[in-house]
């Protein structure tokens, strides 16, 4: 029979029915239950004290420890109820999975930027032109895609992409350009286009070494092009600063490539060029073409070979040379109409390349006569034709009937002044003889003709080198000083900004040009800052000059503009105006302690500025007044003599006393009385022009 030691006694069974009760209200301290010693046979083994029965667990090593609350347990344990620690898995093969214990997630939905998803469509549709090389493609995927307010990015994406590549894709890239502006993207935009990237030229030169200058390169490409102005370069200017790669960029463009000689070829050349012949073989393969068309009568064709000669911005030779074949041929003039009439329906020839044809033959007529008698007479006859056709704009008529009345009036002695004045202007570039071209003009005795010849010495410098523009400048400050007058000088400047436009169509960076020339002569005190508002007021509406008068402004504005545009063509002397007057002052000063008339004279010489020398006139005159010693006027005596000032200097330096003798005054009490005094000195040595006038200011 089994022995009765291991069950419990009936005083044990009622403490632990006591505890049950205690222990299973949630309220009852663990510490209210009563610690007993229990008996129970364990075999052998040790006995555990103060725990009750139903928290003891025993693991088969015999270890004893202690069950967690809400039977937790520990290691070995199934756990507490709807314990989740151990992690929860739906079995997807379970027969009674159900779908709906999925675990929720969420999912996040990008909102898509119109930007970002424009930028990723452009850059399939440069990678497919950059394969393709089919342009009109291009501008179509481009037109379908909209957007248009984005165009800049387009312009940003294109040439960062170009740039990272060969030269094939950044003539490409230069070339879809040309292709799309005006048509599809507008000139703003490009310039918007360009903006960005030379804000960003600082990361682009992280990852492509030559970054500032393939970006220049690409904007002297657009403005050789004509799809950004030469103006674009000093306005940017004026919003980077200084410390960003972008104002290098900018700096590399203007004096790297556009100021260099024949820079246009040179910058078209660059990346291998959109055309590979010069102006000369384009002007022979129009000639070749439209004679062509003539035999064959092909409009299409004639149409297809103007497109693919890819010069949009030389047209206007297309129009010239088919209008002077209709002239030597009469029986070809109604094909000639014809296929200059298409072409204008097509859009293939714009309207102003059209009146710029008909205006360049205009021009032409004289020397067309020599070997087309009737030339006149049939041009007179061809302008109302195309006007009646509807693709000659009306207002060509004004424009040629104005000037016709110039030429009509005294048409023989303007044509032969004009000859006159070319080969004046091509001697003095040769001898560099200011006196002598002085003294031709004078000879010609033709005062009203002075704008004549001033737009005649720019047009010819600006085709030149820089020597010749720095002594084109020199040339005006003289002329001005001696025989020009301000009047003359504005009007010449008007006539040269009104044909502004025809003249870049021989000479590309011509705006920019001009606009030097006008900035130079403010700063030699030829014209007035006010004068370049009167010139504003004299041009025509929507006038191209009008921006070259604003970019001359933006010059004069800039730091540092006289010392910087005294020296844009390499300068005379290489000196700013306060450098010559402080050497002049100098020297003075020399000759005033004891020094040599001959040694003073040669100094003034060595500044090499006649113009300026009225400067050397009021400086000795002024120093005469304050230091009460004459032995200056023994130095004019002999500047005088020697032919080293002229009488207009001498003139003019007494003048610009006379204007300025009140606040004189105010450092020198007597001036009045001293200036009296040399006034009648240089009358009776002849220092004097007869119209100078002293007593009159203080009548």
């Amino acid at each position: 029979m089994a022995s009765n030691e291991g069950f419990l006694t009936d005083e044990q069974r009622e403490i632990l029915k006591n505890a049950e009760v205690l222990s299973s209200s949630p309220k009852s301290p663990t510490s209210l239950l009563p610690e007993h010693h229990i008996k129970v046979s364990t075999g052998g083994k040790a006995p555990t004290f103060g725990f009750g029965v139903r928290h003891i667990r025993r693991s088969h090593s015999g270890k004893v420890f202690r069950v967690k609350k809400d039977g937790a347990g520990g290691k070995g344990t199934w756990g507490k109820l709807l314990d989740t620690d151990g992690g929860f898995c739906v079995d997807r093969n379970d027969p009674n999975y159900d779908s709906g214990e999925e675990p929720y997630q969420l999912v996040g939905s990008t909102i898509s930027d119109p930007l970002d998803e424009y930028k990723k469509a452009v850059v399939a549709i440069i990678e497919e032109y950059f394969s393709t090389g089919d342009v009109e493609l291009a501008a179509s995927d481009l037109r379908e895609l909209g957007s248009s307010e984005y165009h800049p990015y387009f312009v940003k994406r294109l040439i960062s992409m170009a740039m990272d590549r060969h030269d094939k894709e950044k003539e490409m890239a230069s070339v879809l350009l040309s292709a799309l502006y005006a048509d599809v993207i507008s000139s703003a935009e490009i310039s918007q286009g360009f903006l960005l990237l030379l804000e960003s030229a600082d990361d682009l030169a992280l990852d492509i070494l030559d970054a500032v200058d393939i970006l220049a390169l690409f904007i002297a490409r657009a403005v050789v092009d004509d799809i950004l102005p030469p103006a674009f370069i000093t306005r940017a200017k004026k919003t980077l600063p200084d410390s960003l790669k972008g104002h290098q960029v900018l700096q590399t463009a203007e004096k790297s490539y556009l100021s260099a000689p024949h820079h246009a070829e040179l910058v078209e050349r660059r990346w291998g060029g959109s055309t590979h012949i010069t102006v000369e073989e384009v002007k022979k393969k129009i000639s070749d073409l439209l004679r062509e068309y003539v035999e064959s009568g092909d409009t299409v064709e004639a149409c297809r070979c103007i497109r693919e000669l890819g010069v949009t911005f030389f047209h206007h030779e297309v129009v010239k040379r088919a209008l002077i074949l209709a002239m030597e041929i009469r029986t070809a003039e109604p094909l000639i109409f014809k296929v200059l009439k298409e072409a204008a329906e097509e859009g293939l020839i714009s309207s102003s390349q059209m009146t710029k044809g008909f205006g360049r033959l205009a021009e032409s007529l004289d020397d067309l006569s020599l070997d087309i008698p009737s030339a006149k007479t049939l041009f007179q006859s061809l302008v109302p034709k195309a006007i009646s056709e509807g693709w000659l704009d009306a207002s060509f008529l004004k424009t040629s009937a104005d000037d016709g009345e110039l030429v009509g009036n005294d048409e023989e002695k303007v044509k032969r002044f004009k000859e006159e004045a070319v080969t004046i202007i091509h001697e003095y570039f040769l001898s560099d003889d200011i006196p002598e071209l002085i003294r031709s003009l004078e000879d010609l005795a033709v005062a009203e003709f002075n704008p004549v010849f001033l737009k005649k010495l720019i047009t010819l410098a600006m085709d030149r080198k820089n020597r010749e523009k720095e002594m084109s400048s020199v040339l005006l400050s003289a002329l001005h000083s001696e025989i020009f007058s301000t009047v003359d000088i504005v009007n010449g400047f008007v006539m040269l900004l009104e044909s502004a436009e025809d003249t870049a169509l021989d000479i590309l960076d011509a705006s920019n040009e001009l606009a030097y020339f006008l900035a130079r002569a403010v700063v030699d005190d030829v014209l007035a800052p006010l004068n370049l508002d009167e010139i504003s007021s004299k041009l025509p509406l929507n006038c191209s000059g009008s921006e070259t008068v604003h970019m001359a402004r933006s010059l004069l504005g800039a730091r540092h503009a006289g010392e910087r545009i005294l020296r844009c063509w390499g300068g005379g002397t290489g000196w700013a105006v306060e450098d010559a007057k402080d050497k002049i002052t100098k020297l003075l000063e020399e000759y005033e302690s004891g020094g040599v008339v001959a040694e003073a004279c040669q100094c003034i010489r060595d500044l090499g500025m006649p113009f300026f020398n009225h400067e050397v006139v009021k400086k000795a005159l002024v120093m005469a007044m304050e230091k009460k010693n004459d032995r200056m006027l023994d130095l004019l005596q002999e500047c005088f003599a020697e032919g080293l000032i002229t009488i207009n200097q001498m003139t003019k330096g007494f003048t610009r006393i006379r204007d300025g003798l009140e606040d004189l005054a105010l450092d020198i009490p007597n001036a009045e009385e001293k200036f009296k005094f040399y006034v009648e000195h240089a009358k009776r040595n002849g220092w004097l022009l007869p119209y100078f006038g002293f007593l009159t200011v203080f009548a």
